[in-house]
């Protein structure tokens, strides 16, 4: 059961005020609200965990009209979803060809690594950097 924030009266979940000191209540909490736009666009590019950031980012009311935050939460997202594509897809055919497996998927593992901390160490700098096809994907994410 929630608790005004003023005054400590009990209030129901879908209270906006409170009803006996009528102070405003916060009906969601953010997670995003002490994080500043620049650990938040790099904690975005975290190999294999940066996804979880990124879904925290784009939920979160802190960052909603942070155009390139949002931005690199888009592209972080995207890095990861290649790089499941990498694991997922392209590993499993490339069993068939038991040479080409692990120099092949081990490359572009450690290509997708490389790329991870470059784009940490460009949020950092906070630069607006554009990936070719997956940074076009996080323009037209925000765009819609």
């Amino acid at each position: 059961m929630p608790y005004c924030c003023r005054c400590g009266n009990a209030a129901a979940a879908a209270d906006q005020y409170c009803a006996r000191c009528g102070a405003p209540q916060r009906s969601t909490y953010d997670l995003a609200l002490g994080i500043s736009p620049r650990t938040a666009s790099i904690l975005c590019y975290i190999p294999w965990f940066g996804w979880i950031a990124a879904i925290v980012v784009l939920a979160s009311a802190t960052f909603r009209y942070n155009r390139a935050v949002r931005f690199h939460a888009f592209q972080g997202l995207y890095l990861f979803v290649l790089l499941l594509i990498i694991d997922w897809v392209l590993a499993p055919m490339m069993l068939f060809a038991p040479l080409m497996h692990i120099p092949i998927t081990g490359a572009l593992k450690l290509a997708m690594l490389g790329l991870s901390i470059f784009m940490m160490i460009k949020a950092s700098h906070e630069e607006y950097f554009i990936l070719p096809v997956v940074g076009e994907l996080a323009e037209k994410s925000l765009a819609q």
